[in-house]
Parts: structure tokens; sequence; C-alpha cells
């Protein structure tokens, strides 16, 4: 298992390789407040 912040996760799905976690990982723990700021550096701007 591994928790993660969000910096890591930004960086591996802007290079397309969020996949690689689960090869590496079987359970993978992100925060609700970690996922509000993954969703919010996705968002288009107003």
């Amino acid at each position: 298992m591994i928790v993660s912040n969000a910096s890591p996760l930004i960086v591996l799905l802007k290079i397309n390789k969020l996949s690689i976690l689960k090869e590496l990982f079987e359970k993978i723990v992100i925060p609700e407040i970690i996922h509000k700021e993954i969703t919010a550096c996705f968002l288009p701007f107003p």
C-alpha cells in the first residue's frame, strides 16, 4: 500500500504514466484533500 501526496501524482498524470503505480503497488490511497488538489490542477481556467 502507498499513500501519496499530490506532486508525484500530478507529474505521473502529465507524462501519462499513472498506470505505473498499479504495477508497483497493490493498493493506492489518495486522501480526499489530495484528490481535490489534483482535480483542481486539471480543470480548465474560467
